[in-house]
């Protein structure tokens, strides 16, 4: 430890400290979104726009931590109330962590990414079924998976091995 103590927000800050996260993500620098979030998270734990955000921060590290950030995307999934937000940004987190295993690659790696995308394909499924009138972002995310997996024909399921889910 550093001795160092995190000094909190102000509740008037928090507006502003959200935008700034967005705009962090926006410049591939996840890890000072995260940190942002994390300080709203500080003085209001239930922050769902905050929570929202630390998600897709976490999950935009996947490719460089993708146990760490995964377990800690789970923990966060946890605390969104929306149905539909939590469905549908499980989606997301299944379908980055499909695309973290493609880069990486390694043995197995191309079964894990199918195995991914499908997970995230169902969940887009759930997201459609209770979406808000208008409101078709499950669709546009699945349509996505779909041309993942029509353009990599290697991702294929391996019949040998168990599916892990993000849910669990």
């Amino acid at each position: 430890m550093s001795g160092f103590e995190l000094k909190p927000l102000s509740r008037e800050a928090v507006p502003a400290a959200l935008e700034k996260a967005h705009r962090y993500r926006l410049l591939n620098e996840p890890a000072e979104a995260e940190s942002i979030c994390r300080d709203i998270l500080e003085i209001d734990p239930d922050h769902q726009e905050a929570l929202v955000t630390l998600l897709l921060a976490l999950t935009d590290q996947f490719e460089d931590h993708l146990g760490s950030a995964g377990e800690q995307a789970r923990q966060v999934l946890a605390r969104i109330r929306d149905e539909y937000t939590r469905t549908y940004h499980t989606g997301i987190a299944c379908e980055r962590r499909a695309k973290a295993h493609v880069k990486r690659g390694g043995p197995r790696s191309k079964h894990l990414a199918y195995d991914w995308l499908r997970q995230a394909m169902e969940m887009y499924e759930r997201a459609a079924a209770i979406r808000p009138p208008g409101n078709d972002d499950a669709i546009l995310r699945w349509n996505t998976c779909v041309r993942i997996l029509r353009s990599k024909p290697d991702l294929v399921p391996d019949l040998q091995a168990e599916t892990h889910h993000l849910m669990e």
